[in-house]
């Protein structure tokens, strides 16, 4: 598959700065594969149009993006390695040096690209890494955590999750996972050919009686493209307990998610691919359109997608 593929225009204006004033009033776009039919509807309506066990990412977002004064810049914290070392980007790349501290950070190794290894003085005290296509501030750092967030790991949120409130949750069947979101996954495609990006490794984890569960479950709906991930690697038979490097594209055969809840995402991403690969590639094309059409709003703090 061809990367520009993954193109599509979007009018800036409906890149979404804020979230809804209730996080379940955000609007639902609904998908039957079954029958093409597409209908319109509000979060809160989610209990009363599937009836499935329903995935959750339960992971919480660090505080991780910490300003250094001298160079003026920044460290974005990405994942806890070992203990009080962090894998981290950090700028000006080219200003920093290995083995100097800058506030509570010490940097001990660059990566390349921007990536460093560094150690933490104490936890990380800094604010919740917003994306870049975000440019207000968000006046409560909580509605980038998910109502259930509760395993402190990622450098993102899993933003199909937002949309919750404990009203909704109440409503539905829960189970649990974990994946502690890295930034590659919203990274743009670097090759020319989908199948030819590499997808870092990020963590997971799912209680054993979660996974037997999910396992037996008639229907399973994934909340979030992470989730997906996570499923469908336990799926393939790997561990409760692991990372995954899993990239989902078109062609590819899902065997445990049934239904899926998702944003609507950036062109050029392996988010969009996954979409794809579930809904199909032509399907996935006109359901962003009539979204396009119709004001949704897209991105992180925007509208929702159920396929079902």
């Amino acid at each position: 598959m061809d990367a520009h593929e993954l193109d599509y225009d979007l009018p800036p204006e409906l890149i979404a700065q804020q979230p809804t004033a209730r996080r379940d009033e955000s609007r639902l776009l609904v998908y039957s594969r079954a029958s093409g039919e597409v209908e319109h509807h509000v979060f809160r309506e989610l209990p009363e149009l599937v009836d499935a066990l329903t995935v959750v990412n339960d992971t919480r977002v660090v505080p991780g993006r910490i300003a250094i004064e001298e160079p003026r810049g920044e460290v974005l914290l990405v994942e806890q390695v070992d203990g009080d070392v962090w894998e981290a980007l950090a700028r000006p790349t080219r200003r920093l040096r290995a083995g100097r501290r800058y506030g509570s950070v010490e940097l001990l190794e660059h990566l390349g690209e921007g990536r460093w290894r560094v150690r933490l003085e104490g936890e990380p005290s800094g604010v919740a890494p917003l994306p870049p296509y975000i440019t207000e501030q968000l006046a409560d750092a909580e509605r980038y955590q998910t109502v259930y967030a509760r395993q402190r790991g990622s450098a993102a949120a899993p933003t199909a999750g937002l949309h919750f409130t404990p009203d909704v949750l109440g409503q539905l069947d829960v189970e649990h996972v974990t994946l502690h979101v890295g930034l590659d996954t919203f990274r743009p495609l670097q090759t020319e050919r989908v199948e030819e990006h590499h997808i870092h490794g990020e963590r997971y984890e799912v209680a054993p009686t979660a996974w037997e569960r999910i396992r037996a479950a008639e229907r399973v709906l994934a909340v979030g493209t992470t989730t997906v991930r996570v499923l469908e690697t336990l799926a393939a038979g790997g561990a409760a307990t692991g990372r995954t490097e899993l990239f989902i594209t078109p062609g590819f055969t899902f065997h445990r998610v049934d239904h899926l809840l998702t944003n609507f995402h950036l062109p050029r991403s392996t988010l969009l691919a996954l979409v794809m690969a579930f809904a199909g590639v032509e399907e996935t094309r006109r359901l962003y359109s009539l979204a396009v059409e119709q004001r949704y709003r897209f991105y992180s703090f925007g509208d929702a997608m159920l396929i079902l």
